[in-house]
């Protein structure tokens, strides 16, 4: 493995680092694919997690959410002092976690606001409308529209904003540039520059790794479910070598 460790975390509660993960081992029937994975992530970090396709990025991001699958069958995950481990995907919810699909799951036969306020129907709430259509006017222009006839980066825009509008520590997006125009793709990544700037963690999980890896702090490669480097974001940029390697660019 390649391990050229990050700075060193700042600590959270208890003096422990803001996210931590060990060992974590998730499958799918019989199929390991997260195979003990572990990493650590300061607060208000972007994190690119990175890896061919089939590497268990996505699981990797579903097994923190805890999601119903993959299945969590040994390790730990820790925000700040909660085990997320011991809980399930609603319990982690209401810690802070927030995971916004590849798919984006919006829901169809109703408005974009009316898929904002159903985001905050159960407790704990975050950023209220006005707050998410500062960030998002596109969103607020088409606030009465319904949100399945959006186009791919205004509904990208959109799952980003509802899981704003909980309560957030952690921010997991899956594959958010997929599909997009590449001056979408640039306005998601100031929006998660932006997002950054709240001192919201992220942890994002994109096919295109430079374009990930160029807002990223931090970055994390895996490899058939495996941790193969750990460091900074700059460093697999600077590493034609360490790319082509594990991601073929």
């Amino acid at each position: 493995m390649v391990d050229q460790p990050a700075a060193e975390p700042r600590a959270g509660a208890g003096g422990q680092p803001y996210f931590r993960c060990s060992n974590m081992q998730s499958y799918y029937g019989e199929s390991y694919i997260v195979q003990g994975v572990g990493f650590e992530i300061d607060k208000g970090e972007i994190v690119a997690l990175l890896g061919r396709n089939g590497a268990g990025k996505s699981s990797t991001l579903r097994t923190i959410a805890r999601a119903h699958a993959p299945h969590l069958e040994a390790g730990e995950i820790w925000l700040e002092d909660q085990p997320l481990h011991k809980m399930a995907a609603h319990q982690a919810a209401q810690q802070g976690i927030q995971l916004v699909p590849e798919d984006r799951r919006i829901i169809p036969g109703i408005t974009v606001e009316e898929n904002l306020i159903l985001a905050q129907v159960a407790p704990p709430r975050g950023w209220d409308l006005e707050r998410v259509y500062a960030l998002f006017p596109r969103l607020g222009e088409r606030r009465k529209q319904e949100a399945i006839t959006l186009s791919g980066g205004e509904q990208q825009m959109l799952a980003i904003g509802r899981a704003l509008a909980r309560d957030i520590k952690l921010l997991l997006l899956d594959e958010p540039y997929e599909g997009l125009a590449p001056t979408i793709v640039a306005e998601i990544a100031r929006t998660v520059e932006k997002v950054k700037a709240e001192g919201i963690t992220t942890i994002i999980v994109e096919q295109n790794a430079l374009a990930a890896l160029r807002i990223a702090d931090s970055a994390i490669i895996l490899d058939m479910g495996e941790v193969v480097f750990r460091g900074r974001a700059q460093e697999v940029l600077d590493n034609e070598d360490l790319r082509e390697q594990y991601l073929a660019v």
